[in-house]
C-alpha cells in the first residue's frame, strides 16, 4: 500500500515592515530622558505664552506703589492676591513673568527664523557655486565669528538704536554664521552624491538642484541648530534687555525685569530670582531639546 502524500500549502513567512519615520524618530528621541523633560518645559512655556490673557491674574502694566516689593505669599506680609510678590512699583511678578514668556519666545523664534532663512540661502550659494563667491561669503562669516557675540550685538544696537526689534536684528546677525557654515558643509557633502549627479544629468538647473534636491537632505543639522539657536537668542536678548538696549520699560521682558530690579537684590530677592529662573529653565529646556533632536536625526548616533 502506498502512502498518500498530502500536499500542504506553503505558509509565507511574515514580512516585517519598516517602522513609520515619525515612530522611529520618537523612539530615538524618547530614549533621551533629558530631551523629553526639555520638551515638556517648552510645551508648558508655549501654552503659558499663548494663554497669557487667561492665566495672568493681573495686568502686567498695572502699578500700585502701596504694595511695592510685597513678598511672595509664603513669606510674612505676602498675599495670595500676588502669589510671587510685586516689583518696586507694585506690579504683579507672576503676571509679568507670564507675559514675559510671550516676548522671550517671540524673540527666540523670530531670530531663528530670520537667521535660518538668510543663513541657509547663503550656505547653499557658497557650497554650490564655490569659487570667489564662497570665499567672500565665508570670510565675511569668519569676521563676524571673530567678534564676541554679545559685544557685536551691543555695537549693532548702539548703531540702530535701543528697542526690541533692533535687538532681535542684532542677535540674528550674531548667530547667522552658524547656519551659513552648517548649510555650506551639508551642501558640499550632498552635491558629491549620486542622486545630485543624476538630477544634473536629467537636466535640472541650479535653482532646482539647490532647493529641491540638496536642501531637503541638509535640514537635519539645521533643525538641531535652530533648537539650540532659540536658547541663544533668548539669552542674548535678555542680556541686551538687562543692559537697557533690548525691550524697553514697561515691557514685561525677562531681561528688562532683571535690569529694573537689580538695585533691590539684597532686600527683595524675588524680583531677580523669578525672572532669572525663567530664563534659566527656558534656555536649559531648549538646549536639552536640541540634544534630543541631534540624537534622533543624526544617523551616526543611532544605535
Amino acid at each position: 500500500m502506498t502512502a498518500e502524500i498530502m500536499e500542504t500549502p506553503a505558509v509565507a513567512a511574515p514580512t516585517s515592515q519598516p517602522p513609520h519615520p515619525l515612530r522611529e524618530f520618537w523612539g530615538y528621541f524618547a530614549a533621551n530622558k533629558g530631551a523629553v523633560a526639555g520638551l515638556v518645559v517648552i510645551v508648558f512655556v508655549v501654552l503659558t505664552a499663548v494663554f497669557a490673557n487667561v492665566l495672568a491674574p493681573h495686568s502686567p502694566y498695572l502699578t500700585d506703589t502701596t504694595i511695592a516689593l510685597q513678598p511672595p505669599f509664603w513669606q510674612e506680609g505676602g498675599s495670595l492676591t500676588y502669589p510671587l510678590g510685586t516689583d518696586p512699583i507694585g506690579r504683579d511678578m507672576l503676571s509679568r513673568l507670564i507675559y514675559g514668556s510671550r516676548l522671550s519666545l517671540l524673540i527666540g523664534f523670530f531670530v531663528v527664523v530670520l537667521s535660518i532663512l538668510i543663513g541657509t540661502v547663503l550656505g547653499l550659494v557658497a557650497g554650490y557655486v564655490r569659487g570667489v563667491t564662497e570665499i567672500f561669503i565665508m570670510r565675511l562669516m569668519d569676521i563676524i565669528l571673530t567678534m564676541p557675540s554679545l559685544l557685536l550685538a551691543i555695537v549693532v544696537v548702539a548703531i540702530l538704536g535701543p528697542g526690541l526689534m533692533n535687538s532681535m536684528l542684532a542677535v540674528a546677525l550674531v548667530i547667522l554664521p552658524h547656519y551659513v557654515r552648517l548649510a555650506r558643509a551639508a551642501v558640499i557633502t550632498e552635491t558629491s552624491k549620486d542622486y545630485v549627479t543624476a538630477a544634473r544629468v536629467s537636466g535640472a538647473g541650479p535653482i532646482r538642484l539647490m532647493f529641491k534636491e540638496v536642501l531637503p537632505n541638509c535640514m537635519a543639522p539645521l533643525i538641531v541648530q535652530a533648537s539650540l539657536g532659540i536658547s541663544t537668542a533668548i539669552l542674548d536678548a535678555a542680556a541686551l534687555g538687562f543692559l537697557g538696549l533690548g525691550a524697553q520699560p514697561p515691557s514685561p521682558e525677562w531681561g528688562t525685569m532683571l535690569a529694573d530690579a537689580r538695585e533691590f537684590v539684597l532686600r527683595a530677592w524675588w524680583v531677580v530670582t523669578f525672572p532669572g529662573l525663567a530664563i534659566l529653565l527656558t534656555v536649559l529646556a531648549f538646549n536639552l531639546l536640541g540634544d534630543g533632536l541631534r540624537d534622533a536625526l543624526d544617523p551616526k548616533l543611532k544605535r
